[in-house]
């Protein structure tokens, strides 16, 4: 028997029934027979022992259970995590594919804005040309105009000038 054994054990309470002193003839039995007839602290001892084995199997049985149940709790934890992780991962894919959805968007804005403006550009570039075709057209004109007016006054004060001087040389 162990220590705890032991133990256990010395906190059972035994009563024993106690046998009279004197036993009749009658009563007499063989030793055969006393050997049949356990003595009541034994009996008693037996369930103390079968208690006490009951008890240790209970004890084992708790501690199986604890154990399984901090089993049980690991998987929980782990699994948990490996939820967290999952969701963080999706969470993180999500973030990258919005920024990216964005980045194109912004992208495709800035082409359209680029053509917009290359459009305003030629468009401006073509009213500038035009202006200016016109403007150089006018000056042209202008000056084919102001020169033909000079070559006239050139013409007429020639004119004026050879028939001063035929009247004087006449």
């Amino acid at each position: 028997m162990n220590p705890k054994e032991a133990r256990k054990s010395s906190k059972v309470e035994v009563k024993a029934e106690v046998l009279p002193a004197e036993v009749s003839p009658a009563e007499e039995k063989t030793p055969e027979e006393y050997a049949e007839i356990r003595s009541p602290l034994d009996e008693v001892m037996s369930q103390a022992e079968k208690a006490y084995a009951a008890y240790m199997e209970a004890e084992r049985q708790v501690a199986r259970a604890y154990r399984q149940n901090e089993i049980q709790v690991a998987k929980a934890h782990r699994k948990a995590e490996q939820q967290l992780e999952a969701a963080y991962a999706e969470s993180i894919a999500k973030a990258i594919k919005a920024r990216e959805a964005a980045i194109a968007e912004a992208a495709q804005n800035r082409e359209a804005a680029i053509q917009q403006a290359e459009a305003a550009f030629n468009s401006a570039r073509e009213e500038a040309e035009r202006a200016c075709e016109a403007a150089l057209a006018q000056a042209r004109q202008t000056l084919q105009e102001e020169s033909e007016k000079a070559w006239k006054v050139r013409d007429e004060t020639i004119e004026q000038a050879w028939q001063i001087y035929s009247k004087m040389a006449r």
